[in-house]
């Protein structure tokens, strides 16, 4: 479904070259670049070069390499920080930042930065250093400074800006929260647990709450247990409501790791800091004034601090949390006893079955160039 927004969004760049807009070509090559890059996070190789252009006569277009998919993010969004012109301003109808051109140009690069850390373990491409090159040099790159600058899309649940979850009955009928990430902010004593969750019921009917609990991921369909767990709050489903495209606490994140691998200048802990109490109060939450002096919350000097928040941070952001996880290896997380997959988490999506009708050649070509079978155990090329 990414690419009837690729579609548009290419119409959108070419409108806008032909009018001469370098802003709205700006925006069109950041929003593509942000669906490209999830898309081959979610997949590996994918469509691209010949992709959207059915007009053209192409419809079983060939896939390029995740390689090449990230080349094209990466220059997409070098080139519209150099596009966007702050002296103009974009329509009134901007749904993401209301015309505001700088606010754009920090989300391009913000994006670029997330792009360029999910490279890191491929030394060729020379992304962290880029990365550093970037954090030292805000005239030139820009990036998310405040929660205001964040890119999340307003929903007003007033038509045609409805909630995209219809129905509150499927958003939370039979379904839990986990154990691992519901302990985890119990430990942190962190205000977001009534904002995500509500609290669990005791099993005998009485419905008597008992706190936060989650079931453990993956456990065994023998296993019965003598509580409801926490659920997730129905208030996150109903508009108004902002979508999360990326945070501006996934930026200090981001430079929090690169101090700890010592790449930049700075210190982690600050940016550690900033990050955390960001991402609470983009939620509506209230940091105490406590909350660090907590042995869980305080910056140890470690990677697993950092991307354990990050893991927190990253709720309800699509499928970060998984890309990071695939990235890093964190936070450790231990299978359940009833975990399929030989108790492997799972390092892509399987290709569309319609593939295997509609384009076969192409598809049989893509499976061969990720060096396995159309697999979830088949790692993708940055990983």
């Amino acid at each position: 479904t990414y690419y009837l927004q690729l579609t548009n969004i290419k119409e959108m760049y070419e409108l806008a070259v032909g009018a001469e807009s370098k802003n709205y070509q700006a925006v069109a090559l950041t929003l593509r670049a942000w669906v490209y890059a999830n898309l081959t996070d979610c997949f590996g190789d994918v469509p691209m070069t010949e992709a959207c252009r059915g007009d053209e006569g192409i419809l079983t277009p060939k896939f390029d390499t995740q390689q090449k998919v990230y080349e094209q993010v990466l220059s997409d969004l070098e080139t519209a920080n150099s596009l966007f012109d702050e002296s103009e301003s974009l329509s009134s109808t901007d749904l993401l930042y209301d015309g505001d051109v700088r606010k754009w140009r920090k989300f391009a690069n913000s994006l670029h930065m997330r792009s360029l850390l999910r490279l890191s373990k491929r030394s060729e491409m020379n992304s962290l250093a880029k990365l550093a090159e970037m954090i030292g040099n805000p005239v030139k790159y820009p990036v998310f400074e405040n929660n205001a600058d964040g890119a999340l899309l307003p929903i007003s649940g007033i038509s045609p800006y409805d909630s995209p979850i219809s129905r509150l009955e499927d958003f939370r009928s039979n379904k839990a929260m986990a154990s691992f990430f519901v302990n985890t902010l119990v430990e942190l004593n962190d205000p977001r647990l009534p904002i995500f969750m509500d609290e669990a019921t005791k099993n005998d009917g009485s419905q008597e709450k008992i706190g936060y609990k989650g079931y453990p991921s993956g456990f065994a369909a023998t296993e019965r247990f003598d509580y409801n767990a926490s659920n997730i709050n129905a208030t996150l489903g109903t508009a108004p409501m902002k979508v999360l495209f990326m945070t501006y606490a996934e930026v200090e994140f981001i430079k929090a790791e690169m101090a700890w691998r010592g790449l930049i200048t700075d210190q982690a802990a600050p940016h550690y800091r900033k990050a955390v109490e960001a991402i609470i109060e983009q939620w509506g939450g209230v940091v105490p004034g406590d909350y660090f002096d907590n042995p869980k919350a305080t910056y140890d000097g470690t990677l697993e601090r950092i991307l354990l928040q990050k893991h927190l941070a990253a709720f309800f952001c699509d499928y970060q949390a998984w890309f990071e996880y695939r990235r890093t290896g964190l936070p450790e997380m231990k299978p359940g006893a009833g975990m399929d997959n030989n108790k492997m988490v799972p390092v892509r999506f399987n290709y569309p079955a319609t593939l295997q009708q509609t384009n076969k050649t192409n598809y049989e070509a893509a499976v061969k160039s990720l060096g396995g079978p159309d697999d979830i155990n088949t790692k993708v090329w940055w990983e």
